[in-house]
Order: structure tokens, then sequence, then C-alpha cells
């Protein structure tokens, strides 16, 4: 018989789910929308880098100010708004013809995602049993999977025939029914019952993150989150463009992606089962270090097999490690300052983010040799597997305070 605590934490992980589904979808198709926009707009390879940068400076921006949110008002508020600033942004957008006006739309919906996953993570780490927690989380994130899988097929059978603005408006409708779930979604009891006399102002949260008490797991995260975020950025926003580059055809170079991107599944599930079975920093780094290997692997690829093989690798491990990522940074700090934390942390790492899709661009330019390129890529995820290994701490079954 399954019990209301097991129903609860379904609904949770499912309402949850639903809008990291969505935001993936965005993200994902923002891959395959900016090597249809070249075309349509003949940008040149650096605007298309700051399409791609621009979105993760508003992801910076969200997870910084939504995070610090969190801590005053809720998990629950702070989810509403960033799902409804995501909505509105990406449905705006389809209807744009300019590139200024694309790019500030970009940064709006950047805000609502960078706020809206961290928050997330931190109401489903607080709501579920300890022995069940790091599984959980890191199920949340396997959505993320089928938000780029659905992106990809959208943009396999949409973009080509209909459109990138026809595939903007579909990504977008699914979110207002998520949104509506929302709203009958309970905040975290941990956050409920700290008094609101006895929540930390701004500034305190911020000065707690890097007090002595909190400087060395703050330190490894951040190198973490900037190293993974960096990588995976630079990476998987350029693979379509990098198959085009590398001569297919855009249809086939979907089709090339859409075929990695399954891989992410199986990434994600394994990850999911040995997060409680060997611990969190197990799983971060020999996944951390799996992806080192397949960025090295993916950039030095001469053949078409060995490229879709070491993409498929790529998308498994660097996926895996996300999920192990989500589940590990909410656990570092308690209840009162675990928004801020988990949001300075993913801010920080959004920096990454805006550095990876214009480094691409940039060394292209120089004729920068993709083997090299991903070399660099394979060198950041090994110092943030580095950081895990040396100064981080297990948290498998520790209660959270």
């Amino acid at each position: 018989m399954v019990s209301k605590n097991e129903i609860s934490n379904k609904k949770l992980l499912g309402i949850a789910g639903l809008g990291w589904m969505f935001d993936a979808m965005d993200v994902g198709m923002l891959s395959f929308i900016i090597a249809a926009l070249k075309v349509d707009w003949d940008l040149t390879v650096g605007q298309m880098g700051w399409i791609g940068s621009i979105n993760s400076i508003g992801m910076a921006v969200g997870a910084f100010l939504f995070g610090l949110l969190a801590d005053r008002i809720g998990r629950k508020h702070v989810f509403i708004i960033t799902l409804l600033l995501f909505s509105l942004g990406s449905g705006a957008s389809a209807f744009t013809t300019s590139f200024s006006i694309f790019l500030i739309l970009r940064f709006l919906i950047g805000m609502g995602l960078g706020g809206e996953l961290p928050v997330a993570s931190t109401l489903v780490s607080e709501s579920v049993p300890t022995e069940k927690r790091g599984r959980i989380v890191v199920l949340l994130e396997s959505f993320w999977a089928f938000g780029w899988l659905i992106a990809a097929i959208i943009s396999y059978f949409v973009i080509p025939h209909f459109g990138w603005q026809i595939a903007l408006l579909i990504s977008v409708i699914p979110a207002f029914y998520a949104l509506y779930l929302r709203l009958h979604l309970p905040d975290s009891d941990r956050f409920v019952t700290i008094q609101k006399k006895e929540r930390p102002t701004i500034i305190q949260s911020i000065t707690a993150v890097w007090s002595k008490k909190y400087t060395r797991t703050t330190l490894m995260l951040w190198i973490l989150w900037f190293c993974v975020v960096f990588s995976y950025y630079g990476m998987f926003l350029w693979l379509p463009s990098v198959m085009v580059m590398k001569g297919f055809s855009m249809i086939k170079s979907f089709e090339y992606v859409l075929i990695m991107t399954l891989a992410q599944l199986p990434g994600y599930f394994t990850a999911a089962w040995l997060i409680e079975k060997v611990g969190r920093k197990f799983v971060l780094v020999v996944y951390l270090i799996g992806t080192a290997l397949s960025a090295y692997l993916f950039g030095t690829a001469g053949t078409l097999s060995l490229l879709i093989i070491s993409g498929i690798l790529l998308s498994f491990f660097n996926l895996g490690a996300w999920g192990a990522l989500y589940a590990y940074t909410p656990e570092q700090y308690p209840t009162k300052i675990r928004g801020t934390g988990t949001g300075m942390a993913t801010s920080f790492g959004r920096a990454g983010g805006i550095l990876g899709p214009l480094l691409v661009p940039y060394l292209v330019e120089q004729n920068i040799s993709f083997t090299i390129i991903f070399t660099i890529f394979c060198i950041s995820v090994l110092i943030g597997a580095a950081s895990v290994l040396f100064l981080g701490k297990e948290t498998r079954n520790v209660e959270l305070q």
C-alpha cells in the first residue's frame, strides 16, 4: 500500500519536474534555434555566441536574486514568479525580428531559468525523507533530459519546415499548465517553521555563506559550479552548430544530436541509483571524469561513428553529474541560508556559462581546432572533479539542519 508521504513526494516531484522539463525544452531548443537564426538573420559566429551568453548572464542574475528571495518569502512563491517570467519571455521572443530585442528577452528568460532551478532543488531537498533525498533530486534533474529530448524532436520536425518561431510558441504553452499546478504546491515545512523574525536579512545571509564555518564548502561549490557550467554551455549549446561546421546538413545535425540526447536518461537514472548506494562525492567525481574523457574524444573524433559514440558518452556522464550536483549543493547549508547558498553558487557558475559560449566562436575565428577547444573543456571538468575530491564532504544520509 502506498503511503500519503509517498504520494506527496511523487506529486512534488511531478509538479517540480514539469517546470524543470519546460526549462530544459527552452535551453535545449535554443541550441537548435541559434543554428537556424544564423541562416535566417545571417548572424556572425560572434553574434551566435552572444545569444548563449546573454542567456547565462540572465541566469546568473536570476540565481543570485531569487536565491536570496527564497530565504525571505519562501520557495513556493519564487517558484511561481520564475516560471511566469520564463514563460512570458519565451512566448514574446517568438514574435521579435530584432536581434537586440531577442537578446533582451533571452536575458529575462535566463533570469527565470536561473532562479527556478536552484530553488526547485532546494524545495525538493527540504520536503523528502533523508534516505531518499539524493535519489529524488537526481530524478527531478532527469526531467531535464526529457525536456532536451522534446526540444530535439520539435527542432527536428518543426524548425526546418515551419520555422523557429513556431517551435518557441509550442514550447511555451505547456509551461502555463505547470504554473497552474504550482499554485496548489505547499511550501517547504522546514522554511515555514522558521519565524519571520528569525529569518536572516539579505546581508546576513550573504555574509553567512562566506563565514568561517562555510568558507571551504562555498569555495568548493563555486569552483565546481563554474567548471561544470562553463564546459556544459560551451559544449552543448554548440553541438548542432559544431556538427554543421563539420560538414553535416542542419537536418542531419539535429538528427545526430537527438541520438546523443537520448543518452542523458540512462545517465540520470544510473546516477540516481548510485547516489544513495555509494554517495554524492563518488558519483560526482566518477561522472565528471567520464565527462572529461568523452569531451576529449568528441573533440578529436575523425569519423561519424566516433563522433556519435563520444557524443553519447558525453551526454551520459555530463547529465548524470548534473543530477548529483543539484542533489549535493542544497545539502551544504542550513535551512536559513540554503536558498542563498545554493543560489550564489549557481550564480557564480553561470559566469562560466557566459564565457563558454563566447569562447567557442572566438577560438573558431582564430582557426583553433575543435580538438584544442574540447581539450579546454576537458581540463575544466577535471578541475571541478578535483575540487569535490579534495574539498568536498560526503552528505549521504546526513539530516538537513
